[in-house]
């Protein structure tokens, strides 16, 4: 039995990146010999095991051979007699493909570590094609290592165009394709993963809404600058959309709801909140009564951060107008108005007159 750290962790050393995630392969076990020695089985679909001590995953070596549409349309074999250059060539990219053993020797049979120093996300095998949701990982990494100057190589988007064009990203599921998504939203330059699927044409089979939205790019790569959240980061992308475009996409990838919400009110108001210096009461009160400023002010909050992104330059002084506007509204007092004996729909009524006349002295001023 043999034991290789493999994957990120190798990978991110020799980056000089931090390492938080260690993945663990097993060459030449079965599965009763790691029973035996205490780990736990947990995989479902091949044979990973659970450290006794450190809780860590540890995976038997494997073999895969396509055999359905799809991210789970795969065979999996493990057995002692897979070798470490069979388990990690089926692996994503070369710099992926690198395994350390317990001396700490690297073993690198695809020269992922040259791939490293020139700064290449290559494939490691034809293999690479069988799977689609390989397109948007690489995409993910894309935007990952871009601040390192990393690019994707020609002969990679080539597979990656092949496998935009043979249909097969039709199979992804909507959870998985979200992750991934997800994860490249929060990378430090998320714009790259965008113009990466479209480079290969994924984008168009995925996202098509956001073929033309380079604008959207530039509020995306800001809102990664200023470490926003994914709802802001969501809404960034999805802003000058058409409402049907934004809950197609919501409805398409299954998007939480908080990213949900937010993407379309930005759709909605995102203009208003431009033009907030010159709005009238009434129609100030609207917006805020529509986010519900009073009982979930974080969204606004984010609304606000949002539309500060998409700013041409740095100065969105309408975004301070906005919440101070809220704020406004926000301090008008109820409890004057239940001592009156108001309830129900009058006190409602009563309410929203005085936080209009807050708003009239607050434009005013």
């Amino acid at each position: 039995m043999q034991i290789y750290k493999v994957g990120g962790a190798v990978r991110d050393r020799l980056l000089g990146r931090p390492v938080s995630d260690v993945d663990w392969l097993v060459v030449g076990a079965t599965v009763e010999q790691m029973q035996a020695q205490g780990f736990r089985p947990v995989g479902a679909d091949f044979p990973v095991f659970l450290h006794p001590k450190t809780g860590e995953e540890y995976a038997l070596a494997r073999t895969e051979r396509k055999s359905g549409r799809g991210y789970g349309g795969f065979t999996f074999h493990a057995s002692p007699e897979v070798t470490l250059e069979e388990d990690l060539v089926r692996r994503d990219l070369t710099i992926n493909a690198m395994a350390e053993d317990e001396h700490g020797a690297l073993h690198d049979p695809y020269h992922g570590k040259v791939d490293l120093e020139q700064r290449l996300l290559r494939h490691v095998s034809p293999a690479f094609a069988e799977d689609p949701l390989r397109v948007l990982r690489v995409a993910r990494f894309a935007a990952r290592y871009a601040p390192l100057g990393f690019k994707v190589a020609d002969e990679t988007l080539a597979l990656m165009r092949q496998i935009a064009e043979s249909g097969e990203l039709q199979a992804l599921t909507a959870e998985r394709s979200w992750k991934e998504i997800e994860r490249a939203l929060m990378e430090s330059e998320p714009q790259v993963f965008i113009e990466v699927l479209r480079r290969c044409g994924a984008l168009n089979e995925l996202m098509p809404e956001l073929e033309h939205g380079a604008d959207t790019l530039a509020a995306l790569h800001q809102a990664a600058r200023h470490q926003q959240s994914l709802p802001v980061r969501w809404a960034c992308l999805l802003r000058g959309l058409e409402p049907t475009a934004i809950k197609a996409l919501n409805q398409r990838f299954k998007v939480p709801r908080e990213c949900q919400e937010l993407a379309v009110l930005v759709g909605e108001f995102a203009e208003q909140a431009d033009q907030a210096l010159a709005l009238e009461p009434t129609s100030l009160l609207e917006m805020l009564q529509k986010f519900d400023v009073y009982r979930r002010p974080q969204r606004f909050e984010d609304f606000i951060a949002a539309c500060e992104m998409a700013a041409v330059d740095s100065s969105y002084p309408q975004g301070r107008y906005l919440r101070d506007a809220a704020a406004a509204a926000r301090a008008v007092d109820v409890k004057p108005l239940v001592q009156q004996g108001l309830t129900g729909q009058a006190l409602g009524e009563a309410l929203k007159a005085q936080r209009l006349e807050a708003l009239k002295a607050y434009t005013q001023q």
